[in-house]
C-alpha cells in the first residue's frame, strides 16, 4: 500500500531560465528533505536529476527527471525541467503532470526571455504558479528592483511570501509572521498586503477580515488555495540553494500551502467517442482508473520505462489495465517509483501519483491507461508546444546501419514531444526536426552514446511548401489492358486554395454513381500522394481544397489501384494551371541582450529579411526584440549572435506562418529539384 494518500500529495515542476539553479535548488531540497545525506553537484557530475552523460559532461540538464521526498508527512513530487529554450518539449510536457509550476529566477540575471514564456505556458495550462528568486546571495543583486520587474511583467499578483534578511543570509516568514527584520521592504506590510490578496476571492472572509482587522493563519488557507487555482496570487521565495538559505522555508511552504491534486486545477480531459465531450477527472481512488503518459525513457537496461501521472482511480501491482483504445489489457507486473535514475518498486498509486511502467511497448508519450473500455476514447488536452522548425538531413555513416538509424531516432522522438522525424519523398531524406542547433546536436550525441549508431548529417533542409492562387481543373482517365481484368478509372476533379494555414479539404460532389463511392477514398489517396511530392520543387502541397464531381467506372476492370492513379494524375494537371506558389516557412523570434548590441542585432535581421514587429526594455539593462524572419535565413543565427552579443545574447523561436518566397529563391528551388529529377 502507499504510505501516503492524495491530500498528502504535491506535484512541483521548477522551471526556468538556464543557469537559475534549479537542479542545484532540488539537490538542495532533497538534502533538507532527509533524502540525500549531502547535496550532489551539477559542476562535479553528482546530481541526482542530471544522471544521463549528456547532462554530466556539459553541466546542464537535456531532459526532465522525477525525484521525490517525503517531509513532515508529505510526499512531494519535484520534476527538474531543463533550461535552454531547445529543450522546451519535455518541460510543457511536465506542467500537464503538476499542480504547481514554480519559476526560478536567478536574482543576478533576472527576468530572462525564457522566464517569460514559462510563465505564460504555465498559466495557460492552468497550474498554480510560483516564483522562487534563488541566488540572492549574490554580490551586487538589487532583490528590491528584481521584485518591481517581476511585477510589472507578470502583475501585482506576484507578492513576496518570505524575505531575504542579515544579508541574504536568512529568510523570514511574511504570511503566517508580521514580525521582523528585512533586507528591503516590511514583513508588517508585505503581511498585510498578502491577506489583502487571499481575501478577496472569499467574500465572507473579507468582510469577517474588515470587521475584525484580522484573519488567523489557519482561516487564510482554503481561499489561498483558490487565489492560487485563480492566478490571483503568484507567491515569491527567495533561496540560495547552493548555501541551502531559504530551502527549509520553501519546502514549509511547499508542504503548507502548495495545492494538493484535489485543491489544484484539474487537467481536463477528451471523450472522442460517439457523443465527444470534456470530462473531468476527479482524485477519487474508488473511480475508474484514468492517468496519462508524460515521460518516455528508454533505459539501457531495464528498457522502455513510461512515467505517469495518475488522476482517478487507483494502479496497482497485479493490475489490468489498457493503454489508449487498444483492446489487449496489460498486466501490471512491476509498478515503480523513480529517484533521478533509479527506480523503485511500489505496490500502488493513488490519485495525485507519479508512477512508471516498464517494459509496456504501447505507451508513447500522451498515452491514457486506463482500466475500463468506457475510456477508450479518451485523450488528454494536448497542451501547446512550439513547432520543430531546425533540421537536419541524416543517413548512416555506415551501409546497413539504415534499421538501426530509423530505430534510434524513433525512439529519441518518443522521449521528447518537439523532436520530430520527417521522410521527404521528393529529396528521399530522412529529416530530423528539433528547436534548434543545440536540441539536434545533443539527440544526435545521444544516439551515438545510448545504441552506438552514427550517421553523416547535412545541411538543414527548410521546409518550403507549394499552395495554389487559382482553381482550376483536372481530369485523367486510367486504362491499362493485359489480358484478363485489365485497370480502368476515370476522375475528374477541380482545386481551388484556401486561406493560409487552413491545410487541406476533401469534398465528394459525385452524382449518380459515377465513381463508386467505394473508390472515393482510393482518389483522396492518390491525391494526397501528389500533395506530398509537390509539383514545383518537391516540397508538400497545402491550403487547397479539391472537389472530386465526376468520373467513370467499369464493372469489371476498375479498382482502387485505378482511381488512386487517376485521381492523383488528375491533381497534377489541375495544380500545373492553377498558378502554384512556393512558401516559405516564417518564425517568430525573440531576442534578448544587453541594450548595447541593439543595433547591431537589429542591423543583422533587416539584413535576413526579418521585419521587427516590437522592442521592449524589461530592465536591468536588457532589451527584447521581437521580430519575423525567414527561417532559411537563420541557419548560422545561433553563431551570430553569440559573436554579436560575446554570448549574452538568447534567443527564441517559434513558428509563425508561411508566406510566398521571393521570385529569385523560387526560381533557384524549382531549377534544383528539375535538377536532381
Amino acid at each position: 500500500m502507499a504510505d501516503h494518500g492524495t491530500r498528502d500529495i504535491r506535484n512541483i515542476a521548477l522551471v526556468g531560465h538556464a543557469g537559475a539553479g534549479k537542479t542545484t535548488l532540488v539537490e538542495s531540497l532533497l538534502f533538507h528533505g532527509g533524502s540525500l545525506a549531502a547535496p550532489g553537484s551539477v559542476e562535479k557530475g553528482t546530481a541526482v536529476t542530471d544522471f544521463e552523460p549528456l547532462e554530466r559532461r556539459y553541466h546542464h540538464s537535456v531532459n526532465t527527471a522525477v525525484v521525490s521526498l517525503d517531509y513532515k508527512g508529505r510526499h512531494i513530487n519535484l520534476i527538474d525541467t531543463p533550461g535552454y529554450p531547445d529543450f522546451l518539449g519535455p518541460t510543457i510536457s511536465a506542467l500537464s503532470a503538476v499542480e504547481t509550476a514554480v519559476v526560478v529566477i536567478n536574482a543576478a540575471g533576472g527576468i530572462e526571455v525564457l522566464t517569460r514564456q514559462l510563465m505564460r505556458i504555465a498559466r495557460d495550462v492552468h497550474d498554480c504558479r510560483m516564483i522562487v528568486i534563488n541566488k540572492i546571495d549574490t554580490d551586487g543583486v538589487d532583490l528590491a528592483d528584481l521584485v518591481t520587474q517581476i511585477q510589472e511583467a507578470f502583475g501585482a499578483e506576484c507578492l513576496p511570501i518570505n524575505l531575504p534578511a542579515e544579508g541574504g543570509r536568512k529568510v523570514v516568514d511574511c504570511f503566517f509572521n508580521d514580525q521582523g527584520a528585512s533586507d528591503f521592504s516590511s514583513v508588517e506590510a508585505l503581511h498585510t498586503a498578502l491577506v489583502d490578496q487571499v481575501v478577496e476571492v472569499d467574500e465572507e472572509l473579507m468582510a469577517l477580515y474588515l470587521e475584525q482587522g484580522e484573519i488567523k493563519a489557519e482561516q487564510l488557507h482554503d481561499p489561498f488555495e483558490a487565489a492560487l487555482r485563480d492566478g490571483h496570487i503568484v507567491p515569491i521565495c527567495f533561496t540560495a540553494a547552493r548555501e541551502g538559505v531559504g530551502v527549509a522555508e520553501f519546502l514549509d511552504v511547499l508542504v503548507r500551502l502548495a495545492p494538493n491534486p484535489t485543491e489544484g486545477n484539474l487537467q481536463a480531459f477528451v471523450d472522442d467517442g460517439p457523443q465527444p465531450q470534456e470530462l473531468q477527472p476527479e482524485p477519487d481512488a474508488q473511480g475508474h482508473l484514468l492517468a496519462h503518459v508524460f515521460k518516455v525513457d528508454f533505459d539501457p537496461f531495464v528498457g522502455k520505462i513510461g512515467v505517469l501521472r495518475v488522476h482517478q482511480g487507483k494502479i496497482t501491482r497485479d493490475s489490468q489495465v489498457f493503454v489508449d483504445d487498444n483492446r489487449k489489457p496489460i498486466k501490471v507486473g512491476h509498478l515503480f517509483r523513480l529517484q533521478g535514475k533509479q527506480i523503485f518498486e511500489t505496490d500502488e498509486g493513488v490519485p495525485g501519483d507519479i508512477v512508471a511502467l516498464a517494459k509496456v511497448e504501447e505507451l508513447h508519450w500522451d498515452s491514457i491507461v486506463h482500466d475500463s473500455h468506457d475510456e477508450d476514447h479518451v485523450h488528454i488536452k494536448p497542451p501547446w508546444f512550439p513547432a520543430p522548425v531546425a533540421g537536419l538531413a541524416v543517413e548512416a555513416k555506415r551501409r546497413g546501419d539504415e534499421q538501426k538509424v530509423a530505430d534510434a531516432l524513433a525512439k529519441l522522438s518518443e522521449e521528447d514531444p518537439c523532436l520530430k522525424v520527417e521522410r521527404d519523398p521528393g529529396a528521399k531524406q530522412v529529416l530530423l526536426r528539433g528547436l534548434g542547433d543545440l536540441h539536434l546536436r545533443m539527440a544526435l550525441e545521444k544516439m551515438d552514446e545510448r545504441y552506438h549508431v552514427q550517421v553523416e548529417t547535412h545541411a538543414p533542409d527548410i521546409a518550403y511548401r507549394e499552395t495554389i492562387t487559382a482553381s482550376a481543373e483536372g481530369h485523367h482517365r486510367h486504362k491499362k489492358q493485359t489480358g484478363g481484368s485489365g485497370q480502368f478509372g476515370e476522375v475528374f476533379l477541380r482545386i481551388e486554395p484556401l486561406s493560409r494555414g487552413k491545410g487541406f479539404e476533401f469534398v465528394d460532389e459525385v452524382k449518380g454513381g459515377t465513381i463508386p463511392g467505394g473508390y472515393i477514398p482510393a482518389v483522396e489517396k492518390g491525391v494526397r500522394q501528389a500533395m506530398e511530392e509537390g509539383t514545383l520543387s518537391g516540397h508538400p502541397i497545402q491550403d487547397v481544397r479539391v472537389v472530386v464531381y465526376d468520373g467513370k467506372h467499369h464493372h469489371v476492370d476498375s479498382n482502387e489501384v485505378s482511381f488512386t492513379i487517376a485521381g492523383r494524375r488528375a491533381f497534377e494537371e489541375a495544380t500545373r494551371k492553377a498558378r502554384p506558389l512556393l512558401l516559405e516557412p516564417i518564425v517568430h523570434l525573440v531576442v534578448s541582450s544587453p541594450e548595447e548590441y541593439f543595433g547591431d542585432l537589429s542591423g543583422d535581421l533587416s539584413a535576413r529579411r526579418g521585419r521587427i514587429t516590437q522592442t521592449a526594455n524589461p530592465g536591468n539593462g536588457q532589451v527584447t526584440i521581437h521580430a519575423e524572419v525567414p527561417l532559411a535565413e537563420l541557419q548560422d543565427y545561433q553563431a551570430r549572435m553569440k559573436s554579436i552579443t560575446g554570448g549574452h545574447g538568447a534567443y527564441v523561436l517559434q513558428h509563425a506562418h508561411y508566406e510566398p518566397v521571393p521570385q529569385n529563391v523560387q526560381a533557384e528551388l524549382i531549377s534544383s529539384h528539375r535538377a536532381r529529377r
